[in-house]
């Protein structure tokens, strides 16, 4: 298993050096080596998925990293069942937008750099994840956080993708702050950063409150890259970089890390009551409050980055209420119908010729088929219509919050449900039904996306259909997906009968389906005119387009005082002591130089006084001896 492991990571390495490297002579060929280059990687992620699959684990070393004193670490991998599914994820939804793009990006003038950029992101997603300590979590942590800044402001010359890009990195540095602090923490609790070690240590003779302050300094973390309440402000901007992007973010890297880091660190939140009650809170809080903003957007892209904000609250309230199985689980279908949604927005923006807008769409069913039977199979599971992927897990959620005694969790989470199924198809209603509301010369060039991006989407739809059925049905053993996690994550156990379990699925799929009628009864039923969409009609409805000023509120607060503080630096010790010394220098050199040139007169009777004076005193010092 070694050598397959670490081919993994491999692959799309070497495809980031050679496009990086070869970029300028590749060219538009680029896609020649980053493609093969995620396939091979996948390619050898299945063959590990089938070791584990039949029981086969290993933890390994590459070489001895850090050696200080008592702190000893190494580039330390660890497959296991947890690590298996993410890597399957992360290269398999990859490749699919790896192949998309290559029709989507095609006239782009920076090809060769895209596809750099891209397998550089898969590349630091898969050591994430294969990471066998904290620090080298750590790194890589950071490392998506770059990709991220790269691809959200790759088209830096437009201004609002270079702002996206860098309050991306910015608030995102707030979260990760927390979770160095957190493994500061670890090491010195513990004496080690490698997770086999820190979660056999773990048990009752370390006091709780540090466990409390590990919990959650790892989940500041996680809201940060998870864009989690209060950290969440950055996705919505993210959707200024390239559609692939969001795809890519949203469903197979950086944003699922941090779900995935509180799972795998179970065993610490476990050690937590009280963090693991944040967790549950923080994620039942933002999937309601991200569905609220997602109900009034009107950018077909933006619509998506708040409903991904949202089930990744669904995710963490899983994983909050104990559920890790569960919340890795819709980490899993939501990858699938998630980038299945953003490759479909792409596609519509493909045919509409850059058109973002849901109010100047509509009426695109007959002129993209594809598109639209996809993109509806996207949106009945992202809404957890039944029997697609999206229920399953999420029914999964919501029954262990119910059980464990989370109600108002519970209610919340089925509250954001009703929400999500309504916005979801609000925006297919809006986007594929009715008549066209753009200009007529964008309608008559209205077209269906070519093979190479809807074959991605045909593949995605299948996996939305079939995921739900093949892992997530529930048995007296728990779901086949939560039997083979069993090693990692412990099984979620109901204490329920069976009969409660039944009503809870039929009111989850109620509810789903109750959000879909009224969407139809409020946008399919009948035309809608553009321009009623989007316009404030009381001041709730204008609260959500202002998406409850949190932005506002942020620049208020941090950004404003902290431009005055700068520009405060500036004047008071850049100009005043940098710049003062820096010039004080100057000016005593030009002041010693202003007195030096007096000596030179250029008469010939001062420098001859000059030479008698010094011929005079060498003399007397000669004789004073």
């Amino acid at each position: 298993m070694p050598l397959v492991v670490w081919l993994i990571p491999l692959f799309p390495l070497l495809g980031t050096v050679v496009n990086a490297v070869l970029g300028g002579a590749i060219g538009r060929r680029a896609h020649w080596v980053a493609v093969p280059a995620i396939a091979l990687s996948f390619a050898a992620a299945c063959g590990v998925f089938v070791r584990v699959w039949h029981g086969e684990t290993w933890t390994g070393d590459l070489f001895p990293w850090i050696s200080a004193g008592a702190f000893q670490t190494a580039v330390a991998v660890q497959v296991d069942q947890l690590s298996a599914v993410m890597l399957l994820v992360v290269t398999g939804v990859s490749l699919l937008i790896h192949l998309y793009s290559v029709g989507y990006m095609r006239d782009d003038a920076g090809y060769a750099r895209f596809f750099t950029y891209l397998n550089l992101f898969v590349f630091s997603m898969v050591m994430l994840v294969l990471a066998g300590n904290f620090l080298l979590l750590y790194v890589f942590w950071e490392g998506v956080g770059l990709c991220s800044y790269l691809l959200i402001g790759f088209w830096y010359e437009r201004p609002a993708a270079a702002d996206a890009g860098k309050k991306a990195f910015i608030v995102n540095r707030v979260g990760d702050f927390g979770f160095g602090l957190a493994i500061m923490l670890i090491w010195v609790t513990f004496g080690t950063v490698d997770y086999g070690e820190v979660f056999g240590k773990a048990d009752a003779t370390i006091g709780a409150g540090t466990y409390t302050a590990i919990a959650l300094l790892l989940f500041m973390g996680a809201t940060g890259k998870s864009a989690q309440l209060p950290l969440f402000t950055w996705l919505p901007d993210a959707m200024e970089g390239p559609t692939p992007v969001s795809a890519l973010i949203h469903a197979a890297t950086m944003v699922t890390a941090g779900v995935y880091m509180v799972a795998r660190c179970h065993t610490l939140f476990e050690m937590a009551p009280f963090g693991l009650e944040v967790v549950a809170w923080v994620g039942a809080l933002t999937a309601v409050f991200s569905a609220s903003i997602g109900l009034v957007q009107t950018d077909i892209k933006r619509v998506l980055a708040y409903s991904t904000i949202s089930q990744l609250g669904y995710m963490f309230a899983g994983v909050g209420v104990g559920a890790y199985a569960a919340g890795i689980f819709h980490l899993v279908t939501h990858a699938f119908f998630k980038a299945l949604l953003f490759l479909g927005a792409g596609s519509v923006i493909h045919g509409l010729q850059g058109e973002q807008d849901l109010r100047k769409m509509g009426g695109l069913a007959p002129r993209m088929l594809i598109t639209t039977l996809t993109f509806f199979t996207g949106a009945l599971g992202l809404s957890g219509v039944p029997p697609l992927a999206g229920f399953f897990s999420k029914d999964e959620i919501l029954g262990a919050a119910f059980h464990e005694g989370h109600r108002v969790v519970w209610a919340l989470l089925v509250i954001g449900a009703f929400m999500t199924a309504f916005y979801t198809f609000r925006l297919f209603f809006l986007a594929f039904l009715g008549g066209p509301r753009m200009s007529h010369e964008v309608a008559h060039h209205v077209h269906e996306s070519p093979a190479v991006m809807t074959v991605p989407l045909i593949v995605l739809a299948a996996l939305t259909w079939v995921a739900g059925l093949a892992l997530g049905v529930p048995s007296a053993h728990g779901t086949v997906f939560a039997r083979f996690l069993a090693p990692v994550l412990p099984i979620h156990e109901t204490g329920q009968g069976g009969g409660v379990a039944f009503a809870l699925a039929i009111f989850s799929a109620l509810v789903a389906i109750g959000g879909v009628l009224l969407a139809w009864v409020m946008y399919g039923l009948r035309p809608v005119r553009g321009e009623a969409i989007g316009v404030a009609r009381n001041p709730v409805h204008a609260l959500l387009l202002k998406k409850y000023y949190v932005d506002e509120l942020y620049d208020a607060l941090f950004v404003q005082p902290l431009i005055r503080l700068s520009r405060w630096c500036a004047r008071a010790f850049d100009l005043a002591v940098i710049d003062g010394i820096v010039n004080g220098v100057a000016r005593l050199v030009v002041a010693w130089a202003a007195g030096m040139r007096r000596i030179q007169t250029g008469f010939v009777m001062n420098y001859a006084l000059g030479i008698l004076v010094g011929a005079v005193a060498v003399i007397a010092f000669f004789l004073t001896r």
